[in-house]
């Protein structure tokens, strides 16, 4: 027992396990993780339909999304934007890891009788000859990559991009990274049940990185039959961190924000959204 709390409560190195397979592969987690993305009382997976009924109206004046043009929706999820940007006339696409969710955002499209062309993969390895006008990646995904998944993924949106295409894309700020504590805590079926059906018992490790501006938060959960941890990674960014990672991949950050709704950039913001060209 005593060897089995020193590994649950082991801090590794920043980024050294990925597991984004445990929340949106997992028959049990991905069905808890589209419950959050639609229930509108809560921001957890997704915002709320107010902000994002918002977020679109702005992005698609902003950037003229409507008929003729291509855009691109990474981490699509159950298709909130999707569904919007192909009500504007837009030509989409929709690329995400859940199959849950995919399977609820075609169901949503062909009810509405829209044509959204979504890809259920992991959008690290998505791979197309389309260009697109407009990439968005929302609700922070990009602070959950490594630095090396980071710059992968920054390459592919430069070469998916058309010219004088747009990425548009939001993170945390470092005024949430100074807000995080380190945490240690247990809890019988932790979360109401979210990791599994069955009786568990779920420990909660939360580690900051100072020098790197990262947090973790480490799940480890026990079963009767198995062991499984869950390794939540956050980056947290400046405004001059942002621009370092943006311009080492050809890119040009065009405009900041403190939402993808269009909100003028506030220093004491919770979040930066960045608006990106191609040099």
């Amino acid at each position: 027992m005593f060897d089995e709390l020193v590994q649950i409560n082991a801090r590794p190195l920043p980024f050294q396990y990925y597991t984004a397979d445990e929340l949106w592969t997992d028959e049990h987690t991905s069905k808890k993780m589209l419950e959050y993305h639609l229930n509108d009382s809560i921001d957890l997976s997704s915002r709320k339909r107010t902000f994002v009924d918002r977020s679109v109206q702005w992005i698609v004046s902003h950037f003229g999304v409507g008929s003729g043009s291509n855009v691109a929706d990474f981490g699509c999820g159950p298709g909130l934007y999707t569904t919007r940007f192909a009500e504007s006339g837009s030509s989409v696409t929709g690329i995400d890891f859940s199959e849950r969710s995919i399977r609820h955002a075609k169901e949503t499209a062909h009810q509405k009788e829209l044509n959204i062309n979504y890809v259920r993969q992991n959008y690290l390895e998505y791979e197309t000859e389309e260009r697109y006008d407009l990439i968005t990646l929302i609700f922070c995904d990009f602070c959950a990559l490594s630095p090396s998944q980071r710059r992968m993924l920054l390459s592919k949106f430069f070469t998916f991009l058309s010219p004088g295409g747009s990425v548009l894309l939001d993170v945390h700020s470092l005024n949430i990274f100074d807000s995080r504590q380190e945490v240690a805590t247990y809890e019988h079926n932790q979360l109401d049940h979210f990791w599994s059906s069955d009786d568990y018992y779920g420990f909660l490790n939360t580690f900051k990185y100072q020098e790197e501006k990262v947090t973790l938060d480490k799940y480890t959960i026990i079963e009767k039959a198995r062991t499984r941890v869950v390794y939540n990674w956050l980056q947290y960014f400046s405004r001059e961190s942002l621009r370092e990672e943006f311009e080492e991949c050809g890119f040009r950050i065009e405009e900041l924000y403190s939402d993808v709704a269009g909100s003028a950039f506030c220093p004491e913001s919770p979040d930066i959204a960045v608006v990106a060209r191609k040099k």
